[in-house]
Protein backbone atom coordinates (compact mmCIF):
# COMPACT_ATOMS: atom_id res chain seq x y z
CA UNK A 1 0.00 0.00 0.00
CA UNK A 2 1.42 3.38 -1.06
CA UNK A 3 2.35 5.88 1.60
CA UNK A 4 0.52 9.16 1.92
CA UNK A 5 1.94 12.03 -0.03
CA UNK A 6 3.12 15.20 1.68
CA UNK A 7 0.01 17.00 0.38
CA UNK A 8 -2.27 14.39 1.94
CA UNK A 9 -0.33 14.39 5.20
CA UNK A 10 -0.51 18.17 5.58
CA UNK A 11 -4.30 18.15 5.20
CA UNK A 12 -4.71 15.12 7.45
CA UNK A 13 -2.57 16.81 10.10
CA UNK A 14 -4.73 19.93 9.93
CA UNK A 15 -7.77 17.73 10.45
CA UNK A 16 -6.07 16.25 13.52
CA UNK A 17 -5.77 19.81 14.85
CA UNK A 18 -9.52 20.27 14.43
CA UNK A 19 -9.40 22.29 11.21
CA UNK A 20 -12.60 21.63 9.28
CA UNK A 21 -12.48 24.34 6.60
CA UNK A 22 -9.85 25.63 4.17
CA UNK A 23 -10.56 28.69 2.04
CA UNK A 24 -8.70 29.01 -1.23
CA UNK A 25 -8.28 28.98 -4.98
CA UNK A 26 -6.61 26.11 -6.87
CA UNK A 27 -3.60 26.53 -9.15
CA UNK A 28 -0.88 24.44 -10.72
CA UNK A 29 1.40 25.29 -7.81
CA UNK A 30 -0.78 23.42 -5.29
CA UNK A 31 -2.14 20.43 -7.18
CA UNK A 32 -0.60 18.05 -4.64
CA UNK A 33 -2.30 19.90 -1.78
CA UNK A 34 -5.62 19.94 -3.64
CA UNK A 35 -5.37 16.17 -4.02
CA UNK A 36 -4.80 16.01 -0.27
CA UNK A 37 -8.02 17.98 0.22
CA UNK A 38 -9.91 15.69 -2.16
CA UNK A 39 -8.80 12.62 -0.28
CA UNK A 40 -9.73 14.18 3.06
CA UNK A 41 -12.99 15.77 1.90
CA UNK A 42 -14.93 13.92 4.59
CA UNK A 43 -12.87 15.70 7.28
CA UNK A 44 -11.92 19.07 5.77
CA UNK A 45 -14.15 21.03 3.41
CA UNK A 46 -12.61 23.22 0.75
CA UNK A 47 -14.37 26.54 0.09
CA UNK A 48 -13.63 27.75 -3.43
CA UNK A 49 -13.40 31.53 -3.74
CA UNK A 50 -12.93 33.87 -6.69
CA UNK A 51 -9.92 35.77 -5.30
CA UNK A 52 -7.19 34.69 -2.90
CA UNK A 53 -7.52 37.95 -0.96
CA UNK A 54 -11.06 36.86 -0.10
CA UNK A 55 -9.75 33.47 1.04
CA UNK A 56 -7.42 35.19 3.50
CA UNK A 57 -10.21 37.45 4.76
CA UNK A 58 -12.45 34.42 5.26
CA UNK A 59 -9.75 32.68 7.28
CA UNK A 60 -9.37 35.84 9.39
CA UNK A 61 -13.12 36.08 10.02
CA UNK A 62 -13.24 32.41 11.01
CA UNK A 63 -10.40 32.99 13.48
CA UNK A 64 -11.84 36.21 14.91
CA UNK A 65 -15.28 34.74 15.49
CA UNK A 66 -14.33 31.31 16.80
CA UNK A 67 -10.88 31.80 18.31
CA UNK A 68 -9.82 28.72 16.35
CA UNK A 69 -7.27 28.56 13.56
CA UNK A 70 -8.29 29.98 10.19
CA UNK A 71 -6.64 28.41 7.14
CA UNK A 72 -6.22 29.76 3.61
CA UNK A 73 -4.57 28.18 0.59
CA UNK A 74 -3.08 29.77 -2.53
CA UNK A 75 -0.95 28.71 -5.43
CA UNK A 76 2.62 29.79 -6.12
CA UNK A 77 3.60 33.26 -7.30
CA UNK A 78 0.66 35.63 -7.89
CA UNK A 79 -1.81 33.49 -5.98
CA UNK A 80 0.24 33.66 -2.81
CA UNK A 81 0.88 37.36 -3.28
CA UNK A 82 -2.87 37.97 -3.28
CA UNK A 83 -3.10 36.61 0.28
CA UNK A 84 -0.97 39.39 1.74
CA UNK A 85 -3.68 41.96 2.50
CA UNK A 86 -5.83 39.51 4.41
CA UNK A 87 -2.81 38.17 6.28
CA UNK A 88 -1.90 41.66 7.45
CA UNK A 89 -5.48 42.00 8.67
CA UNK A 90 -4.84 38.89 10.78
CA UNK A 91 -1.50 40.16 12.03
CA UNK A 92 -2.71 43.58 13.10
CA UNK A 93 -5.91 42.27 14.73
CA UNK A 94 -4.16 39.28 16.37
CA UNK A 95 -6.12 36.50 14.66
CA UNK A 96 -4.57 32.99 14.40
CA UNK A 97 -4.29 32.18 10.70
CA UNK A 98 -2.26 29.61 8.76
CA UNK A 99 -1.47 30.37 5.12
CA UNK A 100 -0.31 27.50 2.92
CA UNK A 101 1.15 28.33 -0.48
CA UNK A 102 2.73 26.49 -3.35
CA UNK A 103 6.20 26.97 -4.76
CA UNK A 104 7.83 25.95 -8.04
CA UNK A 105 9.60 22.59 -8.14
CA UNK A 106 12.73 22.62 -6.02
CA UNK A 107 14.91 21.70 -8.99
CA UNK A 108 14.22 25.01 -10.77
CA UNK A 109 14.30 27.39 -7.79
CA UNK A 110 16.78 30.19 -8.29
CA UNK A 111 16.58 30.06 -12.10
CA UNK A 112 13.92 32.71 -12.58
CA UNK A 113 11.34 30.10 -13.53
CA UNK A 114 7.77 31.10 -14.40
CA UNK A 115 5.90 32.43 -11.33
CA UNK A 116 8.96 31.85 -9.16
CA UNK A 117 8.32 34.00 -6.10
CA UNK A 118 9.94 33.16 -2.80
CA UNK A 119 6.82 33.63 -0.72
CA UNK A 120 8.64 32.80 2.50
CA UNK A 121 10.73 35.94 1.95
CA UNK A 122 7.69 37.98 0.95
CA UNK A 123 5.87 37.03 4.17
CA UNK A 124 8.81 37.66 6.52
CA UNK A 125 7.15 40.73 8.03
CA UNK A 126 3.62 39.39 8.34
CA UNK A 127 4.29 35.91 9.72
CA UNK A 128 5.16 34.78 13.25
CA UNK A 129 6.28 31.44 11.79
CA UNK A 130 7.39 31.18 8.18
CA UNK A 131 9.03 28.12 6.66
CA UNK A 132 9.46 26.36 3.32
CA UNK A 133 8.87 22.61 3.40
CA UNK A 134 11.92 21.36 1.49
CA UNK A 135 12.07 17.78 2.74
CA UNK A 136 9.14 15.35 3.12
CA UNK A 137 10.52 14.29 6.49
CA UNK A 138 9.72 17.74 7.91
CA UNK A 139 6.02 16.93 7.77
CA UNK A 140 4.07 16.79 10.09
CA UNK A 141 6.43 18.53 12.56
CA UNK A 142 6.37 21.83 10.65
CA UNK A 143 2.58 21.74 10.48
CA UNK A 144 2.38 21.23 14.24
CA UNK A 145 4.80 24.06 14.96
CA UNK A 146 3.06 26.40 12.52
CA UNK A 147 -0.37 25.77 14.02
CA UNK A 148 0.90 25.99 17.59
CA UNK A 149 2.70 29.27 16.86
CA UNK A 150 -0.33 30.87 15.19
CA UNK A 151 -2.53 29.94 18.16
CA UNK A 152 -0.03 30.85 20.87
CA UNK A 153 1.03 34.18 19.38
CA UNK A 154 -2.36 34.92 17.82
CA UNK A 155 -0.87 35.77 14.47
CA UNK A 156 0.03 34.44 11.06
CA UNK A 157 1.95 31.25 10.27
CA UNK A 158 3.01 30.42 6.72
CA UNK A 159 4.19 27.22 5.07
CA UNK A 160 5.21 27.14 1.42
CA UNK A 161 5.64 23.78 -0.31
CA UNK A 162 7.37 23.12 -3.65
CA UNK A 163 5.40 21.15 -6.22
CA UNK A 164 7.63 18.11 -6.16
CA UNK A 165 7.62 17.94 -2.36
CA UNK A 166 3.80 17.99 -2.31
CA UNK A 167 3.58 14.77 -4.29
CA UNK A 168 6.53 13.04 -2.64
CA UNK A 169 5.91 10.26 -0.14
CA UNK A 170 5.54 11.66 3.37
CA UNK A 171 8.34 10.75 5.75
CA UNK A 172 10.76 10.04 2.93
CA UNK A 173 14.10 11.64 3.82
CA UNK A 174 16.54 11.69 0.89
CA UNK A 175 19.33 12.73 3.26
CA UNK A 176 18.92 10.09 5.97
CA UNK A 177 22.15 8.31 5.02
CA UNK A 178 24.22 11.44 5.65
CA UNK A 179 24.07 11.45 9.44
CA UNK A 180 22.29 10.29 12.57
CA UNK A 181 19.81 13.24 12.76
CA UNK A 182 16.30 12.09 13.61
CA UNK A 183 13.22 14.09 12.64
CA UNK A 184 11.24 15.48 15.62
CA UNK A 185 8.20 13.47 16.65
CA UNK A 186 5.42 15.95 17.43
CA UNK A 187 1.76 15.84 18.35
CA UNK A 188 -1.13 18.17 17.41
CA UNK A 189 -1.76 19.54 20.90
CA UNK A 190 -1.71 23.01 22.42
CA UNK A 191 -3.26 24.44 25.56
CA UNK A 192 -3.30 28.19 26.28
CA UNK A 193 -1.60 29.00 29.54
CA UNK A 194 -3.89 30.76 32.03
CA UNK A 195 -2.29 34.05 32.97
CA UNK A 196 -3.07 35.88 36.20
CA UNK A 197 -1.06 38.87 37.47
CA UNK A 198 0.88 38.74 40.70
CA UNK A 199 -0.94 39.71 43.91
CA UNK A 200 1.29 42.74 44.49
CA UNK A 201 0.49 44.08 41.02
CA UNK A 202 -3.23 43.52 41.53
CA UNK A 203 -3.12 45.43 44.81
CA UNK A 204 -1.16 48.27 43.20
CA UNK A 205 -3.83 48.53 40.51
CA UNK A 206 -6.60 48.52 43.12
CA UNK A 207 -4.83 51.27 45.04
CA UNK A 208 -4.84 53.48 41.93
CA UNK A 209 -8.49 52.81 41.08
CA UNK A 210 -9.86 53.04 44.62
CA UNK A 211 -8.77 56.65 45.11
CA UNK A 212 -10.01 57.86 41.71
CA UNK A 213 -12.83 60.39 41.75
CA UNK A 214 -13.50 60.33 38.00
CA UNK A 215 -12.64 56.80 36.83
CA UNK A 216 -13.08 55.51 33.29
CA UNK A 217 -12.85 52.11 31.60
CA UNK A 218 -11.70 51.56 28.01
CA UNK A 219 -12.53 48.03 26.83
CA UNK A 220 -11.33 46.35 23.64
CA UNK A 221 -11.81 43.06 21.84
CA UNK A 222 -9.31 41.44 24.20
CA UNK A 223 -12.06 41.62 26.84
CA UNK A 224 -14.47 39.58 24.73
CA UNK A 225 -16.15 37.02 26.93
CA UNK A 226 -15.45 39.14 30.01
CA UNK A 227 -18.18 41.71 29.35
CA UNK A 228 -20.15 40.88 32.48
CA UNK A 229 -16.99 41.34 34.56
CA UNK A 230 -16.28 44.67 32.85
CA UNK A 231 -19.79 45.84 33.77
CA UNK A 232 -19.39 44.59 37.34
CA UNK A 233 -16.11 46.49 37.63
CA UNK A 234 -17.81 49.59 36.21
CA UNK A 235 -20.58 49.26 38.77
CA UNK A 236 -18.13 48.96 41.68
CA UNK A 237 -16.06 51.92 40.55
CA UNK A 238 -18.98 54.02 39.29
CA UNK A 239 -17.07 54.24 36.02
CA UNK A 240 -18.48 54.75 32.51
CA UNK A 241 -17.25 52.30 29.87
CA UNK A 242 -15.85 53.36 26.51
CA UNK A 243 -15.37 50.71 23.84
CA UNK A 244 -12.90 50.47 20.99
CA UNK A 245 -14.60 49.85 17.64
CA UNK A 246 -13.36 46.24 17.53
CA UNK A 247 -14.56 45.87 21.11
CA UNK A 248 -18.07 47.08 20.32
CA UNK A 249 -19.59 43.73 21.28
CA UNK A 250 -17.76 43.39 24.61
CA UNK A 251 -20.41 45.35 26.52
CA UNK A 252 -23.97 45.81 25.18
CA UNK A 253 -24.72 49.23 23.73
CA UNK A 254 -27.78 49.48 25.98
CA UNK A 255 -25.71 48.91 29.14
CA UNK A 256 -26.15 51.71 31.70
CA UNK A 257 -22.35 52.03 31.73
CA UNK A 258 -21.73 52.17 27.96
CA UNK A 259 -20.70 55.42 26.28
CA UNK A 260 -20.06 54.00 22.83
CA UNK A 261 -16.84 54.26 20.90
CA UNK A 262 -13.81 56.55 20.94
CA UNK A 263 -12.11 58.38 18.11
CA UNK A 264 -13.29 59.72 14.78
CA UNK A 265 -16.13 57.19 14.76
CA UNK A 266 -16.91 57.56 18.45
CA UNK A 267 -19.19 59.63 20.66
CA UNK A 268 -18.85 63.03 22.27
CA UNK A 269 -19.40 61.66 25.82
CA UNK A 270 -16.47 59.27 25.31
CA UNK A 271 -14.18 62.15 24.29
CA UNK A 272 -15.38 64.21 27.27
CA UNK A 273 -14.62 61.33 29.62
CA UNK A 274 -11.07 60.90 28.29
CA UNK A 275 -10.49 64.61 28.90
CA UNK A 276 -11.91 64.55 32.44
CA UNK A 277 -11.01 61.17 33.95
CA UNK A 278 -8.35 60.96 36.64
CA UNK A 279 -7.91 57.17 36.35
CA UNK A 280 -8.24 54.97 33.28
CA UNK A 281 -8.59 51.19 33.35
CA UNK A 282 -7.74 49.74 29.93
CA UNK A 283 -8.98 46.17 29.45
CA UNK A 284 -7.93 44.12 26.45
CA UNK A 285 -7.21 47.04 24.15
CA UNK A 286 -4.17 48.36 22.35
CA UNK A 287 -6.10 51.45 21.18
CA UNK A 288 -3.79 53.06 18.59
CA UNK A 289 -5.29 56.56 18.25
CA UNK A 290 -3.34 58.15 21.07
CA UNK A 291 -4.64 61.67 20.51
CA UNK A 292 -8.01 60.54 21.87
CA UNK A 293 -6.52 59.13 25.08
CA UNK A 294 -5.92 61.27 28.19
CA UNK A 295 -2.97 63.64 28.01
CA UNK A 296 0.10 62.02 29.61
CA UNK A 297 0.11 62.86 33.31
CA UNK A 298 -3.58 63.82 33.41
CA UNK A 299 -4.78 60.38 34.53
CA UNK A 300 -3.33 57.36 36.27
CA UNK A 301 -3.49 54.30 34.03
CA UNK A 302 -3.97 50.60 34.75
CA UNK A 303 -3.73 48.38 31.68
CA UNK A 304 -4.78 44.74 31.44
CA UNK A 305 -3.38 42.88 28.44
CA UNK A 306 -2.46 39.28 27.73
CA UNK A 307 0.72 40.39 25.95
CA UNK A 308 3.35 42.11 28.08
CA UNK A 309 4.88 43.99 25.16
CA UNK A 310 1.63 45.87 24.54
CA UNK A 311 1.32 47.35 28.02
CA UNK A 312 2.32 51.00 28.14
CA UNK A 313 2.80 51.38 24.38
CA UNK A 314 0.04 53.99 23.89
CA UNK A 315 0.06 55.99 27.11
CA UNK A 316 2.29 56.08 30.21
CA UNK A 317 0.98 53.23 32.37
CA UNK A 318 1.23 53.24 36.17
CA UNK A 319 0.34 49.58 36.69
CA UNK A 320 0.55 47.06 33.83
CA UNK A 321 -1.35 43.84 34.54
CA UNK A 322 -0.30 41.03 32.24
CA UNK A 323 -3.06 38.48 32.11
CA UNK A 324 -6.26 37.20 30.61
CA UNK A 325 -8.99 39.85 30.90
CA UNK A 326 -11.51 37.65 32.70
CA UNK A 327 -9.00 36.04 35.09
CA UNK A 328 -7.48 39.41 35.92
CA UNK A 329 -10.79 41.16 36.59
CA UNK A 330 -11.92 38.25 38.76
CA UNK A 331 -8.78 38.68 40.84
CA UNK A 332 -8.98 42.47 40.88
CA UNK A 333 -12.63 42.89 41.83
CA UNK A 334 -12.37 41.72 45.47
CA UNK A 335 -9.70 44.39 46.03
CA UNK A 336 -11.84 47.26 44.74
CA UNK A 337 -13.96 49.43 47.05
CA UNK A 338 -17.49 50.21 45.94
CA UNK A 339 -17.88 53.90 45.16
CA UNK A 340 -21.19 55.10 46.62
CA UNK A 341 -21.01 58.56 45.03
CA UNK A 342 -22.62 58.02 41.60
CA UNK A 343 -22.57 61.63 40.41
CA UNK A 344 -19.71 61.02 37.98
CA UNK A 345 -21.49 58.03 36.42
CA UNK A 346 -24.88 59.78 36.29
CA UNK A 347 -23.32 62.79 34.58
CA UNK A 348 -22.14 60.62 31.72
CA UNK A 349 -25.35 58.66 31.54
CA UNK A 350 -27.13 61.96 30.94
CA UNK A 351 -24.57 62.94 28.30
CA UNK A 352 -25.15 59.61 26.59
CA UNK A 353 -28.92 60.10 26.57
CA UNK A 354 -28.41 63.42 24.82
CA UNK A 355 -26.01 61.84 22.32
CA UNK A 356 -28.48 59.07 21.49
CA UNK A 357 -31.18 61.66 20.86
CA UNK A 358 -28.85 63.49 18.48
CA UNK A 359 -28.09 60.28 16.59
CA UNK A 360 -31.76 59.31 16.45
CA UNK A 361 -32.60 62.71 14.98
CA UNK A 362 -30.16 62.07 12.11
CA UNK A 363 -31.98 58.83 11.26
CA UNK A 364 -34.37 60.94 9.23
CA UNK A 365 -36.80 58.91 7.12
CA UNK A 366 -37.90 61.92 5.06
CA UNK A 367 -34.57 63.07 3.67
CA UNK A 368 -33.82 62.51 0.00
CA UNK A 369 -31.32 61.34 -1.09
CA UNK A 370 -31.47 58.69 1.60
CA UNK A 371 -29.54 59.57 4.75
CA UNK A 372 -26.97 56.81 5.46
CA UNK A 373 -27.88 57.12 9.15
CA UNK A 374 -31.45 56.12 8.23
CA UNK A 375 -30.15 53.13 6.30
CA UNK A 376 -28.01 51.95 9.23
CA UNK A 377 -30.89 52.49 11.67
CA UNK A 378 -33.28 50.44 9.53
CA UNK A 379 -30.75 47.63 9.36
CA UNK A 380 -30.41 47.78 13.14
CA UNK A 381 -34.18 47.71 13.71
CA UNK A 382 -34.96 44.89 11.29
CA UNK A 383 -32.00 42.55 11.75
CA UNK A 384 -32.29 39.49 13.95
CA UNK A 385 -31.52 39.68 17.70
CA UNK A 386 -28.53 37.38 17.13
CA UNK A 387 -27.40 38.86 13.81
CA UNK A 388 -23.71 39.05 12.94
CA UNK A 389 -22.73 42.27 11.19
CA UNK A 390 -19.55 42.31 9.09
CA UNK A 391 -18.61 45.84 8.20
CA UNK A 392 -16.28 47.36 5.63
CA UNK A 393 -13.93 50.27 6.19
CA UNK A 394 -14.89 53.80 5.17
CA UNK A 395 -17.90 55.98 5.93
CA UNK A 396 -19.98 52.82 6.32
CA UNK A 397 -17.99 52.03 9.48
CA UNK A 398 -19.08 55.37 10.96
CA UNK A 399 -22.75 54.58 10.44
CA UNK A 400 -22.31 51.07 11.85
CA UNK A 401 -20.39 52.32 14.87
CA UNK A 402 -23.10 54.82 15.79
CA UNK A 403 -26.34 53.26 14.58
CA UNK A 404 -25.85 49.46 14.78
CA UNK A 405 -26.67 48.44 18.33
CA UNK A 406 -24.99 45.47 19.97
CA UNK A 407 -27.59 43.91 22.25
CA UNK A 408 -28.35 40.34 23.16
CA UNK A 409 -26.34 37.86 21.08
CA UNK A 410 -25.42 40.23 18.27
CA UNK A 411 -21.84 40.35 17.03
CA UNK A 412 -19.76 42.82 15.04
CA UNK A 413 -16.61 42.30 12.98
CA UNK A 414 -14.44 44.53 10.80
CA UNK A 415 -10.82 45.11 9.87
CA UNK A 416 -9.82 47.04 12.96
CA UNK A 417 -6.20 48.10 12.86
CA UNK A 418 -5.44 47.55 9.18
CA UNK A 419 -8.79 49.17 8.27
CA UNK A 420 -8.60 47.71 4.78
CA UNK A 421 -11.36 47.94 2.24
CA UNK A 422 -13.32 44.89 1.05
CA UNK A 423 -13.38 42.38 3.96
CA UNK A 424 -17.09 42.82 4.75
CA UNK A 425 -18.47 40.36 2.21
CA UNK A 426 -15.78 37.65 2.65
CA UNK A 427 -16.18 37.92 6.42
CA UNK A 428 -19.92 37.35 6.10
CA UNK A 429 -19.46 34.39 3.75
CA UNK A 430 -17.02 32.72 6.15
CA UNK A 431 -19.24 33.26 9.18
CA UNK A 432 -22.34 32.03 7.35
CA UNK A 433 -20.41 28.80 6.72
CA UNK A 434 -19.59 28.62 10.44
CA UNK A 435 -23.04 29.67 11.72
CA UNK A 436 -25.61 28.45 9.17
CA UNK A 437 -28.55 29.18 11.46
CA UNK A 438 -27.70 32.84 12.12
CA UNK A 439 -28.25 35.95 10.06
CA UNK A 440 -24.89 37.08 8.66
CA UNK A 441 -24.93 40.56 7.15
CA UNK A 442 -22.28 42.38 5.13
CA UNK A 443 -22.76 46.15 5.56
CA UNK A 444 -20.45 47.54 2.91
CA UNK A 445 -19.67 50.63 0.88
CA UNK A 446 -19.84 50.51 -2.89
CA UNK A 447 -16.07 51.01 -3.13
CA UNK A 448 -15.22 48.03 -0.96
CA UNK A 449 -17.96 45.84 -2.42
CA UNK A 450 -16.74 46.43 -5.97
CA UNK A 451 -13.30 45.10 -5.06
CA UNK A 452 -14.49 41.59 -4.10
CA UNK A 453 -18.07 41.51 -5.35
CA UNK A 454 -17.42 38.15 -7.07
CA UNK A 455 -17.71 36.54 -3.63
CA UNK A 456 -21.46 37.14 -3.74
CA UNK A 457 -21.41 34.42 -6.39
CA UNK A 458 -19.47 32.26 -3.91
CA UNK A 459 -22.33 32.70 -1.43
CA UNK A 460 -24.89 31.83 -4.09
CA UNK A 461 -22.92 28.79 -5.27
CA UNK A 462 -22.82 27.37 -1.74
CA UNK A 463 -26.43 28.32 -1.00
CA UNK A 464 -25.41 30.62 1.83
CA UNK A 465 -28.16 33.06 2.89
CA UNK A 466 -25.73 35.97 3.30
CA UNK A 467 -27.37 39.41 3.31
CA UNK A 468 -25.46 42.28 1.70
CA UNK A 469 -26.47 45.89 2.25
CA UNK A 470 -24.54 48.32 0.04
CA UNK A 471 -24.28 51.87 1.39
CA UNK A 472 -23.89 53.27 -2.13
CA UNK A 473 -22.70 56.87 -2.41
CA UNK A 474 -20.95 56.10 -5.73
CA UNK A 475 -17.73 57.46 -4.27
CA UNK A 476 -14.79 56.72 -2.00
CA UNK A 477 -16.71 58.52 0.70
CA UNK A 478 -14.19 58.62 3.54
CA UNK A 479 -11.46 59.93 1.23
CA UNK A 480 -13.72 62.82 0.15
CA UNK A 481 -13.80 64.09 3.71
CA UNK A 482 -10.19 63.28 4.50
CA UNK A 483 -9.09 65.40 1.54
CA UNK A 484 -11.34 68.26 2.62
CA UNK A 485 -10.25 68.22 6.25
CA UNK A 486 -6.70 68.76 4.98
CA UNK A 487 -7.93 71.87 3.18
CA UNK A 488 -7.91 70.27 -0.30
CA UNK A 489 -10.83 70.16 -2.72
CA UNK A 490 -11.81 66.56 -3.42
CA UNK A 491 -10.12 64.92 -6.40
CA UNK A 492 -10.40 61.49 -7.99
CA UNK A 493 -12.84 60.10 -5.45
CA UNK A 494 -16.23 59.94 -7.23
CA UNK A 495 -16.99 57.21 -9.75
CA UNK A 496 -19.44 59.20 -11.89
CA UNK A 497 -22.35 58.00 -13.98
CA UNK A 498 -23.52 55.50 -14.83
CA UNK A 499 -23.22 53.87 -11.44
CA UNK A 500 -22.87 50.06 -11.46
CA UNK A 501 -26.09 48.11 -10.95
CA UNK A 502 -25.15 45.82 -8.08
CA UNK A 503 -28.71 44.52 -7.72
CA UNK A 504 -28.56 43.12 -11.26
CA UNK A 505 -25.24 41.46 -10.41
CA UNK A 506 -26.86 39.78 -7.42
CA UNK A 507 -29.74 38.50 -9.53
CA UNK A 508 -27.29 37.33 -12.19
CA UNK A 509 -25.56 35.23 -9.51
CA UNK A 510 -28.85 33.56 -8.66
CA UNK A 511 -29.61 35.62 -5.55
CA UNK A 512 -32.07 38.33 -4.59
CA UNK A 513 -31.22 41.86 -5.69
CA UNK A 514 -33.05 45.15 -5.24
CA UNK A 515 -32.13 48.79 -5.77
CA UNK A 516 -33.56 51.47 -3.45
CA UNK A 517 -33.48 55.20 -4.14
CA UNK A 518 -36.59 56.39 -2.26
CA UNK A 519 -36.45 56.43 1.56
CA UNK A 520 -40.12 55.43 1.70
CA UNK A 521 -39.27 52.15 -0.03
CA UNK A 522 -36.38 51.26 2.25
CA UNK A 523 -38.12 49.54 5.21
CA UNK A 524 -40.13 47.22 2.97
CA UNK A 525 -37.18 46.40 0.75
CA UNK A 526 -35.01 45.74 3.81
CA UNK A 527 -37.58 43.33 5.28
CA UNK A 528 -37.82 41.47 1.99
CA UNK A 529 -34.06 41.16 1.60
CA UNK A 530 -33.51 40.02 5.19
CA UNK A 531 -36.28 37.44 4.98
CA UNK A 532 -35.19 36.02 1.59
CA UNK A 533 -34.31 32.33 1.77
CA UNK A 534 -30.91 32.63 0.18
CA UNK A 535 -28.26 35.24 -0.60
CA UNK A 536 -29.72 38.72 -0.96
CA UNK A 537 -28.33 42.13 -1.84
CA UNK A 538 -29.88 45.54 -1.21
CA UNK A 539 -28.21 48.35 -3.15
CA UNK A 540 -29.17 51.61 -1.44
CA UNK A 541 -28.38 54.97 -3.04
CA UNK A 542 -27.46 57.23 -0.12
CA UNK A 543 -26.60 60.91 0.07
CA UNK A 544 -23.05 61.20 -1.30
CA UNK A 545 -22.62 64.54 0.43
CA UNK A 546 -23.31 63.35 3.97
CA UNK A 547 -20.13 63.91 6.02
CA UNK A 548 -19.09 61.36 8.65
CA UNK A 549 -18.68 64.06 11.24
CA UNK A 550 -16.36 63.47 14.18
CA UNK A 551 -17.95 63.59 17.61
CA UNK A 552 -16.32 66.98 18.14
CA UNK A 553 -15.15 69.27 15.35
CA UNK A 554 -11.92 71.07 16.23
CA UNK A 555 -11.23 74.65 15.21
CA UNK A 556 -8.43 73.51 12.92
CA UNK A 557 -10.70 70.98 11.20
CA UNK A 558 -13.32 73.68 10.60
CA UNK A 559 -10.73 76.05 9.15
CA UNK A 560 -9.30 73.43 6.81
CA UNK A 561 -12.79 72.38 5.74
CA UNK A 562 -13.57 75.99 4.84
CA UNK A 563 -10.26 76.25 2.95
CA UNK A 564 -11.30 73.35 0.74
CA UNK A 565 -14.40 75.33 -0.24
CA UNK A 566 -12.34 78.40 -1.06
CA UNK A 567 -9.90 76.37 -3.16
CA UNK A 568 -12.62 75.06 -5.46
CA UNK A 569 -14.47 72.16 -3.83
CA UNK A 570 -16.73 71.05 -6.73
CA UNK A 571 -19.70 69.94 -4.60
CA UNK A 572 -19.64 72.71 -2.01
CA UNK A 573 -23.28 73.76 -2.46
CA UNK A 574 -24.63 70.22 -2.01
CA UNK A 575 -22.31 69.55 0.93
CA UNK A 576 -23.24 72.80 2.66
CA UNK A 577 -26.93 72.05 2.18
CA UNK A 578 -26.55 68.56 3.68
CA UNK A 579 -24.61 69.85 6.69
CA UNK A 580 -27.24 72.54 7.25
CA UNK A 581 -30.03 69.95 7.10
CA UNK A 582 -28.21 67.82 9.68
CA UNK A 583 -27.77 70.80 11.98
CA UNK A 584 -31.45 71.76 11.76
CA UNK A 585 -32.49 68.14 12.31
CA UNK A 586 -30.40 67.73 15.46
CA UNK A 587 -31.61 71.07 16.84
CA UNK A 588 -35.22 69.99 16.31
CA UNK A 589 -34.40 66.63 17.87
Amino acid sequence: MAKQTVGETIIARLAAWGVDTVFGLPGDGINGLMEGLRRNADRVRFVLVHHEEAAAFMAVAHAKATGRLGVCLATSGPGGIHLANGLYDAKLDHAPVLAITGMQESGVLGTGYQQEVHLDRLFEDVAEYNEPVVNPAQVPALVDIAVRTALARRGVAHLTVPNDVQVAEAGDNPYEEIGPVREPATKPVWVPSPVRPADDDLQAAADVLNVAERPAILAGIGARGAGALVELTADVLGAPVVKSLMGKMVVPDDSPFALGGLGLLGTAPSEDLMDECDALLMVGTNFPYTKFLPEPGHAHVVQIDAEATRTGTRIPTDVPLVGDAAATLESLLPRLRRREDRRHLRKYQEKMRDWRERMAALENAERAPIAPQFLAAQLDRLAAPDAILCCDSGTVATWAARHWQITGRREFYLSGTLATMAPGLPYAVALQHEYPGRQCIAFVGDGGFAMLMAEFHTAARYGLPVKVVVNNNNALGMIVWEQMVLGFPEYGVRFGDPAPDYASWARGCGGYGAKVTDPADLPGAMREALSHDGPALLDVAVDANEPPMPAKVTYQQAVRFAESFLRGQPHKAAIATTILKDKITTLKG
